[in-house]
């Protein structure tokens, strides 16, 4: 009979060990310890469950209880397991001897062995190892090797004979390194940019250290994680710089490579979202791995181990991808400052989405050995309220509940892959233990959420694309990086304005509001004010020539406190303020004696066209001044402003034409984006973009000569 499956919890009070379905009980045999408790484990074959307080560490066997091994080593801090638990490792906080030199804090025993009566168990090595960051010593998976890595040095041992170093790799710069976990002994090394030079990942086979069998060198690599897949044929390296000189992410920037084994293949991973890597992991079967990238929603996609995408699930909040040990089941949440959400998906059956688990707020999120149990935990420090274990059926039902003080840490019996149940993980369905039953009648049926607010006359209609998230149907996510863009609307980003104040104008500088010099960043709406324009100046310019001067005055003729002077209504050549920024600058002379006030810079405007016109002067006397203007010009020869010859230019026509397909084509492109469906023509209009720039490039380059 298989054992029943059983996990252990160290709180603020004590350790317990707990025998889940069926019997969701305490182990029996097993003495709970109490006081001042610093950690405890599993080893990873499940055989045995260690802990250690602060005056002794205790080794006991995880089917009854018993204990095996004490020993009375005071401040261990850290607890390790040999794959196949014939070896346990302590870790004790760094000191000094008599003498002032380091003491030896990490100490390598045998679990059982046959002692004589009061003989005291004695460690087989032990080293001098400061830093808590990788203390343990890594095995290879037949525990015939151990490795551990010193200055420039990558130092390997018989796992008998810790005394004398068997073999080493020396690696100028090596900070990290991993053993592969498969039957051929392997060995990754990491060494970060340094002198100019890109950082490395290295793969090794042990003992042959003269050359590496694959390696991949990059740039952006100040620390990476090592992921080997379960056979050790394929390693993930997930690199990351503290800095991101891009200004996109406040964690740096993370890229990702995979290397296989042999040297038949190493690249780095393309991925089709911009942003950050959130999590990464291997299938247990060794055959492809997970991957959860890009800003958030993120996108979640299934890699083949040629780094090939094979399925992509839908963007969401998410940010932890878990297999489950059996490899049929993945679940893909969201936790930390995310709502805790878990999407659990049926890789056997098309990727069938089974259920979406509402966990509250877990630290902790782990399958149980037989695939068919979720645990989610919540634990302190991290949150020191609402602590306690949930126990969670694959199909989404709530099985166990146990509200707890303070609990420190929370972790499943690991069994063997050989000894794995098996069975169909869906079926049957267990009954649910009575503590679930009573925390689901606490929990409140949510309400229907508010919602965001929306104002009187936008309700009941559709939300706009731009206010929508991208995995509702939105616009992609893009960075700004603090540079000044576009708005929709085609002009720049307003300058900030305080009542009752006016804009400085500084020398030099460009004329507030002044039309641009081509139709280049132009919307739709101004580019054709634009042409409206300057076509009644052309037609005005027409009319002087042809001598059909009018008595009459204008028709949009406005006698208001401005008198009137709007540049384009004057037929002058004035540039229209869409601002407003007011200049205080004298522009062309006039003496010092006054500053002209009005909304543009003026030009030279025939006699006397270097003074500002006084505000004082009445609307009657302005409009008999125009009348008078107009019968003037008709008998002059006929002055042509650059505006008019500019829209009789073939050439800016062209040019005009084609900048106005280019903002068409756009405009179909955030539609498709959008998801909206396009007819055919539609469609064949965006696929001639290229054609159309490059003919518009070619046309300003006969412009320019």
């Amino acid at each position: 009979m298989a054992s029943p499956l059983q996990f252990a919890t160290r709180t603020l009070k004590d350790i317990r060990v707990f025998n889940a379905d069926p019997a969701y009980a305490d182990l029996p045999g097993f003495e709970k310890p109490t006081g001042n408790l610093r950690c405890c484990i599993y080893s990873p074959c499940g055989r045995y469950f260690a802990w250690a307080s602060n005056e002794v560490v205790r080794v006991t066997d995880s089917n009854d209880g018993r204990v095996l091994a004490a020993l009375s080593i005071p401040n261990v801090y850290e607890l390790g397991f040999s794959p196949r638990g014939t070896f346990f490792i302590t870790w004790e906080r760094p000191g000094k001897d008599e003498n002032g030199d380091a003491t030896k804090n990490l100490k390598v025993w045998r679990t059982v062995e046959d002692l004589p009566e009061g003989t005291e168990k004695q460690p087989l090595g032990r080293f001098v190892q400061k830093s808590q960051n990788g203390w343990n010593l890594q095995y290879t998976n037949d525990e015939k090797y151990c490795a551990r890595m010193v200055t420039n040095e990558v130092q390997f041992y018989d796992s008998n004979d810790l005394a004398t170093v068997w073999n080493k790799l020396r690696v100028e710069g090596v900070s990290d390194f991993a053993l592969s976990p498969g039957k051929a002994h392997a060995l990754a090394v990491f060494v970060p940019e340094r002198k100019g030079q890109p950082a490395a990942v290295k793969v090794f086979n042990v003992p042959q250290f003269t050359a590496p069998v694959s390696q991949k060198t990059f740039f952006k690599g100040d620390k990476v994680q090592l992921k080997w897949n379960a056979l050790g044929s394929a390693i993930i390296v997930l690199a990351q710089t503290d800095v991101d000189k891009s200004n996109k992410s406040y964690y740096g920037e993370t890229t990702l490579y995979l290397l296989s084994v042999n040297g038949s293949f190493d690249a780095r991973i393309s991925l089709d979202k911009e942003g950050p890597i959130h999590d990464v992991a291997w299938s247990p079967n060794s055959k492809e791995f997970g991957v959860i990238y890009g800003f958030i929603p993120a996108k979640i996609t299934i890699f083949n181990q040629r780094a090939v995408a094979t399925h992509s699930f839908p963007s969401g909040p998410r940010n932890t991808i878990i297999f489950s040990p059996t490899g049929r089941f993945v679940l893909v949440a969201g936790f930390g400052n995310l709502a805790g959400q878990i999407d659990v998906y049926d890789l056997e059956r098309d990727y069938r989405k089974i259920c979406t688990i509402e966990s509250g707020s877990p630290s902790v999120c782990q399958w149980s050995p037989d695939s068919r149990y979720i645990m989610t935990a919540t634990t302190s420090p991290r949150l020191r309220v609402d602590n306690g274990v949930k126990l969670w059926h694959v199909t989404g039902t709530l099985m166990y509940n146990e509200d707890m003080v303070e609990l420190y840490n929370v972790l499943w019996r690991p069994v063997l892959p050989e000894h794995a149940p098996t069975g169909d993980a869906l079926q049957p369905m267990p009954a649910p233990h009575a503590s679930a039953a009573t925390y689901m009648s606490t929990v409140k049926t949510p309400s229907k959420p508010a919602g965001a607010y929306r104002p009187p006359g936008a309700r009941g209609s559709v939300t706009p694309l731009h206010f929508k998230r991208e995995d509702e149907g939105g616009a992609a996510h893009s960075v700004s990086n603090g540079v000044s863009q576009l708005n929709i609307n085609g002009f720049g980003r307003a300058r900030h304005q305080v009542p009752g104040a006016d804009f400085a104008t500084v020398p030099g500088a460009g004329v507030p509001g002044a039309e641009a010099a081509d139709d280049d960043g132009l919307s739709k709406a101004a580019s054709k004010n634009k042409k409206k324009r300057a076509n009644k100046k052309a037609k005005d310019a027409a009319a002087v020539e042809g001598g059909g001067a009018s008595l009459a005055p204008p028709n949009n003729y406005n006698s208001d406190a401005n008198g009137g002077r709007s540049p384009e209504r004057n037929g002058r050549n004035y540039q229209h303020s869409h601002s407003r920024s007011q200049s205080r600058n004298n522009m062309n002379g006039g003496g010092g004696g006054g500053r002209s006030r009005s909304n543009t810079h003026r030009q030279a405007m025939g006699e006397g066209g270097g003074r500002a016109r006084s505000r004082s002067a009445r609307p009657q006397n302005r409009l008999a001044n125009i009348q008078v203007s107009n019968l003037q010009g008709a008998a002059q020869a006929p002055v042509h402003s650059p505006i008019s010859e500019t829209a009789q230019n073939p050439q800016a026509k062209k040019q005009r034409g084609l900048q106005k397909k280019i903002r068409a084509i756009e405009d179909l492109e955030m539609r498709l984006a959008g998801g909206e469906k396009l007819e055919d023509t539609q469609m064949k209009k965006i696929g001639t973009k290229a054609t159309v720039l490059k003919e518009l490039e070619m046309l300003e380059k006969e412009m320019m000569h």
